[in-house]
């Protein structure tokens, strides 16, 4: 697949400032956790090459401590880290929002917006989408009392 190796490597960048903003870790548990999130595991020939340009960077520090008998670096987020974190969290919801926007509906009693499943009921010739059974119970209520 053309520019799968520069989609996977923005992702592991993108996942691995997530899961060092969660909680600091080491570079093998960043490998597997990122393993399960992207369903193919980094090698230590990606991962380690960006905990250390991350570090030169000033996003994380790197501390050398005992973790299960064995001697680890584990990496933490500085604070410029954090912050660059929740911007690309930010930058990524927003992305995330223009897909999804036009997919919305919105619930014709409360005014909630219903992505997916939602309850649909013709009501006067009209088909109209709620998000659950109770509004549109509701909506027919406030029909017939007005």
């Amino acid at each position: 697949m053309v520019g799968e190796r520069e989609h996977t490597t923005n992702l592991t960048k993108f996942y691995t400032l997530l899961l060092l903003n969660e909680a600091p870790r080491h570079g093998y548990e960043l490998m597997t956790e990122l393993g399960e999130k992207m369903g193919k595991k980094p090698s230590a020939g990606q991962i380690y090459p960006l905990l250390k340009n991350l570090k030169k960077k000033g996003l994380v520090t790197c501390q050398t401590t005992i973790v299960g008998g064995k001697k680890r670096k584990v990496y933490a987020l500085t604070r410029e880290g954090r912050k660059t974190s929740a911007m690309l969290m930010t930058r990524f919801s927003d992305l995330v929002s223009i897909v999804l926007e036009p997919k919305l509906t919105k619930c014709a009693h409360c005014g909630c917006k219903v992505y997916e499943g939602g309850h649909r009921e013709r009501i006067k010739g009209k088909t109209l989408m709620f998000c659950c059974v109770h509004c549109a119970r509701s909506y027919k209520r406030h029909l017939v009392h007005n």
